[in-house]
């Protein structure tokens, strides 16, 4: 089934009130991250006083939506102790909370009585889903969509008992 899915910024531009993220991989093979992959393995670190290097048109539509009454969460369901990209993100994710998101993180041995769902994704509004899809290696490799209301009932479920027993951005250490 072919679908054409909208980039993200379409999608948040679209939203009312709230949007969610769930990731649950431990390793992402992100091209677009590869060089800043690279240079944190190197020992470059962003900080919020070199703004201008890192902000981009994702955490500008963030901003934006958050600017307009939209709540942003994301929740990270990470294998302890963490992989390397884990520990990247970690420390990429002041990033996002600048922009306005709320991040919070849960170690997975704390997720075994939790159904996740089997993919990254987005849920925009309580009624489009965007599920992320990736290779066994993390290389991305496309969105589907889905509106269908039980995969939605099920998805923000799951998604408010994880954020439930995450561990808010500030308070978790690596």
């Amino acid at each position: 089934m072919s679908q054409t899915v909208p980039p993200f910024a379409e999608l948040l531009a679209r939203c009312r009130r709230s949007a969610i993220h769930l990731e649950t991989r431990d390793t992402y093979g992100v091209a677009d991250e590869d060089e800043d992959f690279a240079a944190w393995r190197a020992g470059h670190r962003h900080t919020p006083e070199n703004r201008d290097a890192w902000w981009n048109s994702f955490h500008s539509s963030v901003a934006e939506a958050v600017g307009r009454g939209m709540q942003v969460r994301r929740a990270r369901v990470v294998s302890e102790p963490l992989s390397e990209y884990v520990r990247y993100e970690h420390s990429c994710t002041f990033q996002n909370v600048m922009a306005g998101e709320e991040v919070r993180w849960l170690p997975r041995r704390l997720a075994s009585d939790l159904l996740l769902p089997g993919n990254d994704l987005w849920l925009f509004d309580t009624d489009l889903i965007r599920f992320g899809l990736f290779s066994g290696e993390g290389a991305f490799v496309g969105h589907t969509l889905s509106e269908d209301p039980d995969v939605i009932k099920n998805v923000s479920e799951a998604f408010e008992a994880i954020w439930d027993r995450a561990v808010p951005h500030e308070r978790y250490t690596v």
